[in-house]
């Protein structure tokens, strides 16, 4: 029988997106929430938003489960954003495609979280079916991903549905398994560089040893 894993997943992003319904969707837990009534612009959007974290848990394989911490969307709160990607495997960047006005937010969350970690993340797109919602590469070029080499995954899901919350939730353990593979390749080819110097320098002492002894002269 295989161990138990526990990764530790964080879902961000701006007031609004999804963050809290895509955890109480999913979670087979009753979920923790600290909510309370909004009384600044997010009044505008919901009636109450997350001021601490939201938790809940899921077993998506036989021998996996997942810690779910929703962050508070108000950047008032950053301080709790550290306190739970910092303690993250990887994290879900929940952004609501119909609020192009949102998106200078929603890259000052990514820009917090990358300078504290770097850790292997997707950008979830919600409200995709809204009649003004901007299409997954709308969305890519406004949040700064021009160059496809440095553009993270991108998925579009309904916060709603269970179904395809998980569809998502996989899309990100196996961007995480393939950054986990690339890091071990990454480790292997730089002992090997490693060994390659070390063989050298031993190399160039003999050289050098012998080639000195060869002079005559000797040490008393």
């Amino acid at each position: 029988m295989s161990q138990m894993q526990l990764k530790k997943i964080v879902i961000a992003g701006t007031p609004g997106a999804g963050k809290t319904t895509f955890i109480r969707s999913i979670s087979q837990i009753k979920t923790v929430s600290t909510e309370r009534r909004a009384t600044d612009k997010t009044s505008l959007l919901k009636s109450h938003t997350t001021v601490g974290m939201d938790f809940g848990k899921m077993k998506i394989y036989d021998d996996l489960v997942l810690h779910l911490y929703g962050t508070p969307g108000q950047s008032r709160f950053n301080f709790m954003w550290e306190v739970l990607i910092t303690k993250a495997d990887a994290y879900m960047l929940l952004v609501a495609a119909n609020r192009p006005q949102e998106f200078q937010e929603v890259r000052q969350i990514m820009n917090f979280m990358n300078r504290l970690v770097t850790i292997p993340m997707i950008v979830g797109l919600t409200h995709i079916d809204s009649e003004n919602a901007l299409s997954p590469l709308q969305v890519a070029t406004e949040l700064g991903f021009d160059d496809p080499r440095k553009k993270p995954p991108f998925v579009t899901l309904n916060a709603t549905s269970p179904q395809s919350i998980k569809k998502a939730l996989i899309a990100l353990l196996k961007h995480l398994k393939a950054q986990q593979i690339q890091n071990q390749s990454l480790q292997l080819a730089d002992g090997r560089q490693n060994n390659k110097m070390i063989h050298y320098d031993r190399a160039q002492k003999r050289f050098r040893k012998s080639d000195f002894l060869k002079t005559g002269f000797c040490l008393h």
